[in-house]
């Protein structure tokens, strides 16, 4: 295993024990995060959104698999699953990660999922009929980085 395949490990351990801290150290002071929810985060906020989703997910649990990584890029798939606080529904997310290193820290990371997917489950009967337009996506985003700002004032 090279030195950012195991920081890639190293983070989803992190995770998986709930360590918000040592997550936080994988990345590079200027890192950057995009998902389907959380677009264009800043290394701080990232740092902060990870904290965040390890205090508010009490049942989450992760399963992480296939990293491989070469010398500046890098990938990993993993599973969370958790209940989704607005709704107290179950969740199982299936993620495909994607990163980018320099000197030995995640400069960029990308989390791709299926929005109508997670949708469905989150939401129930309105991601159903919603989850696949623009309208909710924007509505999730903009909840997701308000909780995320509040978050970060505490």
């Amino acid at each position: 295993m090279n030195t950012n395949e195991q920081l890639i490990q190293h983070f989803y351990t992190c995770f998986k024990n709930k360590d918000y801290k040592g997550m936080q150290a994988c990345y590079a002071d200027d890192a950057t995060f995009s998902d389907a929810v959380f677009k264009n985060l800043s290394a701080a906020q990232v740092k902060a959104m990870w904290e965040m989703l390890i205090a508010k997910g009490k049942d989450m649990r992760i399963e992480f698999s296939n990293i491989s990584a070469d010398e500046h890029t890098g990938r990993a798939h993993w599973d969370a699953y958790y209940t989704f606080s607005s709704t107290g529904k179950k969740v199982i997310n299936k993620i495909d990660a994607s990163f980018e290193f320099k000197n030995g820290k995640i400069i960029k990371h990308i989390d791709d999922f299926n929005f109508y997917t997670w949708a469905k489950q989150a939401l129930g009967t309105t991601g159903i009929l919603l989850g696949w337009t623009g309208f909710l996506r924007n509505k999730i985003q903009a909840t997701a980085i308000g909780n995320l700002e509040k978050f970060m004032k505490k």
